[in-house]
């Protein structure tokens, strides 16, 4: 099911169509969780999402085996805040995390989290790299901000890319930076010599095979966290010759878009980041995909052991990303946006009873509903949270569903700040800055899929408008 080939889609097909005859149905056995996170990874530099130059067969062949969620969202674009949501299932007014120094034990000290909710039930509950937030690349080979209550056993994987960091082989944009800003906080990468298993996220590949190796015959837990794509992109020379930097086509910014919307729409933008030169421009994407494709590799490894050992059938697979990435859209790049690269977000969930395995589903979901979702999937009792379970959408992708998907993040000065606040349906994107304040915006992707407009004072869109800012407040306000 997970073979590490290059299937074409009449081998998808034919594999999907015995897996439909391989009697696994609800309710049957405990089912193991492999909880797979990537780093700063958006949607458009994978092929199962759309991509015509991306190279990340394994993520793909696991979207074709599983289903696909095409409209997901995280709830605050910054690893720390997303990550305290999703492993919660509470929204970041929920948890009151809202930057990467603060831990939610100290803000919500007694919070059942999603590996505990498995931890109770028996399982075996282990943690292999980023999980919870760790500052990239400084905290790589520590604990970061980990949470030890979620977990029974814990690997902390230290590569050679630390040792090119060490060395200063990475280049950057910021030279002059100390600590994270140097080369987690702005743009840097590095084709660098030696295999896969000696970098960082390949490290975490092979100790999540032998967790799965030892821990066969038990249910289990395992959440399995790469440090790739985030910035410094670095990855072995041979995922660099894929991707020659003349193939990249540069986004197209229209010279008035900071004028079509609020300015704290922008307020994620670097100066060394507007000053790269196209050359430059062009090395990033072909950096940036260069660690998505190694990274999708070490996936495959993953996948592999997982058939080897004969997991696949009773195993719920999930892969997703904290949030999505700017890659030069808008004239922005990395995170902290609250348009769609940055608050959409990968997500693929696989389980062998799923009846819709092997689709794509169109409806808004959250990152928090995956607490529930899998609780619910191994027949375990979760807390309350602000999210529900997708099982629903897993039998039938197509199936009724209302719930938008809202995302925050917070913008000024200390002593000055404000939040955006975005809520997303299938078709809008209704935005306040700051309670309206600031600006507002509505997104109509039906008529502006590439968010160039800005319909929010149209008089055609006044009662649309009036009625998001309904379902925005509504939203918001909703308490566990």
């Amino acid at each position: 099911m997970f073979r590490s080939r290059i299937m074409d889609s009449s081998q998808i097909g034919a594999l999907l169509a015995i897996a439909l005859l391989v009697p696994v149905a609800w309710g049957q056995d405990k089912m193991n969780v492999l909880f797979i996170v990537s780093d700063d990874l958006t949607n458009n530099a994978l092929g199962c999402y759309g991509s015509k130059l991306a190279q990340t067969p394994h993520i793909d062949r696991l979207a074709a085996r599983g289903v696909r969620f095409d409209r997901a969202y995280c709830q605050y674009p910054l690893c720390n805040p997303s990550r305290a949501s999703f492993m919660t299932g509470l929204r970041p007014d929920h948890t009151r995390i809202y930057e990467n120094v603060t831990h939610f034990r100290k803000t919500i000290p007694d919070v059942q989290t999603l590996p505990q909710t498995f931890r109770k039930a028996g399982y075996f509950v282990a943690r292999v790299g980023k999980i919870y937030h760790y500052g990239v690349p400084a905290d790589i080979g520590t604990n970061g901000l980990d949470d030890a209550d979620s977990w029974e056993k814990v690997v902390n994987p230290r590569g050679r890319d630390k040792d090119d960091e060490d060395n200063n082989l990475i280049f950057t944009l910021n030279p002059k930076a100390q600590g994270s800003a140097r080369y987690g906080g702005t743009l840097s990468w590095y084709a660098s010599d030696g295999t896969d298993e000696e970098q960082t996220d390949g490290k975490i590949a092979t100790e999540i095979i032998q967790l799965l190796t030892a821990n066969k015959d038990r249910p289990f837990f395992l959440a399995c966290g790469f440090f790739r794509p985030h910035t410094p992109y670095v990855a072995p020379k041979k995922y660099f010759t894929l991707y020659p930097p003349d193939k990249f086509t540069l986004p197209v910014v229209p010279a008035d878009l900071r004028q079509v919307h609020p300015a704290p729409a922008f307020a994620s933008a670097q100066k060394l980041q507007d000053a790269m030169t196209d050359t430059q421009r062009r090395q990033a994407l072909q950096a940036y995909h260069a660690a998505t494709s190694f990274m999708d590799a070490q996936v495959g490894r993953v996948l592999d052991a997982l058939e080897r050992l004969q997991l696949h059938q009773k195993t719920i697979v999930v892969f997703l990303s904290d949030h999505g990435y700017h890659l030069g859209e808008h004239g922005l790049w990395q995170k902290m946006s609250l348009f769609e690269n940055s608050a959409r977000v990968p997500l693929i969930i696989y389980d062998p009873r799923a009846k819709g395995n092997g689709q794509a589903c169109s409806r808004t979901v959250e990152l928090t509903d995956l607490h529930a979702t899998l609780a619910d999937l191994a027949g375990l009792t979760a807390p309350k949270t602000d999210g529900v379970s997708l099982r629903p959408l897993l039998d039938n992708p197509s199936a009724p569903w209302e719930r938008p998907a809202l995302t925050q993040v917070r913008r000024g000065a200390k002593g000055q700040q404000f939040f955006g606040y975005s809520l997303r349906t299938e078709r809008y994107r209704y935005t306040e800055w700051d309670e309206g304040r600031q600006g507002v915006q509505l997104l109509d992707y039906h008529h502006d899929p590439t968010e160039t407009k800005n319909f929010a004072n149209d008089p055609a869109y006044r009662d649309l408008v009036q009625q998001l800012k309904e379902q925005l407040q509504r939203q918001r306000l909703a308490r566990r």
